[in-house]
């Protein structure tokens, strides 16, 4: 059953009536409600604020990583733990194809039900995670396997025991290894890219967002907790930080948007996994046209510009 938001009502409404129209085998009234349900849906769609965009990033059925994975990939093997804490199910490790590509896929999972949330943590990785991480792509740099990273997260843990196992190394670890990693690597944003928890598999040749999924340094609630002490202020905050992917894609902050329907990947998401798919396919050969040196030349004059401002 469809999970529909607040500003959804009026879509959630015609979709109800059509649904009644044809248990009464009415196909006229089908019909002329279809095209009700177009209209609103162009006119819901082409008008979302940057919080309705955050609550749509959120969607409990939007596709999780193990989604696109299971969706994209054949002949796939889970890589396990990080040979020193745990295995931690926050963060997946597949080796497998995509089309007729060889490929590591590492992504972020979130989890569906309360016993899958907790299994995964709500998607928030431990140190373990990200190490596992990295010695997943160490072993596809030592094979020359393009490696794709699917972002989907609130933050890292912020626990005693994530912190004790040295939290902040693990990130900052990534973010050096994966920034000389000499291997084919992109980064999409597929729901909530959430401080350095995304940061840490965001270091790639290309960094793409779905077309709702939002890229921030933190939480709307927590911005709105730090500024006005009050956490019922996200909407305001949300609207302010900049974290679309049209708002990033502007700033140069990413390289790309991915397509998505209309509607959001939650409804329609064989649309979006195959449209997430192409553009890893189409990433990956135009890439390959580059020399390792260009792609590092490339990958670190892209980094060296993140946060270039004017004061013209």
């Amino acid at each position: 059953m469809a999970t529909y938001l607040n500003f959804e009502e009026k879509i959630k409404k015609i979709e109800e009536e059509i649904t009644v129209a044809r248990n009464r085998a009415d196909e006229h009234a089908v019909e002329i409600l279809n095209h009700k349900l177009t209209k609103e849906v162009e006119k819901t769609f082409k008008n979302l604020s940057d919080y309705q965009k955050l609550q749509l990033a959120r969607h409990p059925d939007r596709p999780y990583a193990l989604d696109y994975i299971r969706d994209l990939m054949t002949d796939a093997y889970e890589i396990h733990g990080d040979r020193h804490f745990y295995d931690d199910n926050a963060i997946v490790c597949y080796l497998g194809y995509i089309g007729n590509e060889k490929v590591m896929v590492i992504g972020e999972q979130k989890g569906r039900g309360t016993k899958n949330k907790l299994k995964r943590n709500f998607g928030m990785p431990n140190p373990e995670g990200y190490r596992k991480a990295l010695r997943a792509a160490k072993m596809a740099e030592k094979f020359q396997i393009p490696i794709l990273m699917l972002v989907d997260t609130p933050g890292a843990y912020p626990g005693l025991g994530a912190e004790e196992r040295n939290q902040s190394e693990a990130i900052a670890r990534n973010l050096f290894e994966f920034s000389d990693i000499n291997t084919i690597t992109v980064s999409v944003v597929i729901g909530e890219g959430g401080s350095g928890g995304a940061l840490a598999i965001s270091v790639a040749d290309k960094l793409a967002m779905m077309r709702y999924s939002v890229y921030a340094v933190i939480s709307p609630e927590g911005c709105a907790a730090i500024l006005w002490n009050d956490p019922a202020q996200a909407e305001t905050a949300a609207n302010s930080l900049k974290i679309t992917a049209d708002a990033l894609k502007e700033l140069k902050l990413i390289d790309d948007i991915i397509n998505e329907p209309l509607i959001g990947a939650h409804r329609r998401k064989e649309i979006a996994i195959k449209e997430l798919g192409d553009y890893f396919l189409k990433s990956v050969e135009e890439l390959r046209q580059l020399t390792p040196q260009q792609r590092y030349s490339k990958r670190y004059e892209k980094l060296m510009t993140l946060g270039e401002f004017s004061d013209k």
